[in-house]
């Protein structure tokens, strides 16, 4: 009986250390259609025609669809051929919300021409009651396909406890 409580214990502790390396994921609810319309509120507003950017400071929040994303510091870079909004690059504590998900980190870079959202820093994503951790989030939002790198770490629940 000993040995049995120790090994239940030794897996019950792999489970529960944070995993390594990276994690693929499945975020059903993210998608996001970049040709859609961006609205963008904020505090302020400095625009820099020599650059192409624009950047939004002090309580910034971004739509996109179903997609909603706030910060306290957005830039937004534009294509410099068709003045399309090209890049966002979000910093000061950065929420990311769809229907079914959100996510929080310290900074975020949203690539409209290749449909992709990085997180860095600190990054949480809870889905209902699961959550996850982890470096960087990578996600694909044309497939909902995400990547979880740097210290990984989760807690898998299971039955009724």
């Amino acid at each position: 009986m000993t040995l049995l409580k120790s090994a239940l214990f030794v897996a019950t502790m792999i489970l529960a250390a944070p995993l390594a390396a990276q994690t693929n994921l499945n975020l059903g609810g993210i998608s996001a259609d970049p040709a859609a319309p961006v609205e963008i509120t904020a505090d302020n507003l400095t625009v820099d025609q020599n650059s192409g950017t624009a950047i939004f400071e002090g309580n910034v929040v971004l739509g996109q669809g179903q997609l909603r994303l706030s910060a306290g510091r957005v830039e937004v870079i534009y294509d410099g051929t068709a003045g399309d909004i090209s890049r966002l690059s979000a910093t000061g504590g950065v929420t990311f919300v769809t229907d079914t998900e959100a996510a929080e980190a310290q900074s975020a870079d949203y690539n409209l021409d290749a449909g992709t959202l990085t997180m860095n820093g600190d990054v949480l994503l809870t889905q209902g009651a699961s959550a996850i951790s982890a470096d960087t989030m990578r996600i694909n939002l044309t497939t909902g396909a995400a990547q979880m790198e740097g210290r990984v770490r989760t807690i898998l629940t299971q039955g009724g406890n």
